[in-house]
């Protein structure tokens, strides 16, 4: 039998980056993401795997002026005990 997945496209808000200093918008809104999944996805966070590209896009105007929101493809692995990849939609 193969492995069941379940995918699902998420906008997540990056607003919850934005209280603080300046300085650290980019690495708290990383921390947002893995939240938000693991939240949605009802699995711990250290079972979240983000990828490359989802940290270039944040980090990409730097670490003051990270985006307002951020769309991403979310597949959790049920048969793998809830391992969950983050990555961008192809569009």
């Amino acid at each position: 039998m193969e492995d069941q997945e379940i995918e699902r496209i998420y906008t997540i808000p990056l607003r919850d980056a934005r209280s603080g200093g300046r300085w650290k918008r980019a690495p708290r809104s990383m921390s947002v993401i893995r939240s938000f999944v693991a939240r949605h996805m009802k699995v711990e966070e250290d079972s979240v795997w983000i990828d490359d590209r989802i940290n270039e896009f944040v980090w990409a105007r730097g670490a003051q002026k990270s985006p307002r929101n951020v769309r991403v493809k979310v597949t959790k692995f049920v048969e793998d005990g809830g391992y969950v990849e983050v990555t961008l939609p192809e569009e």
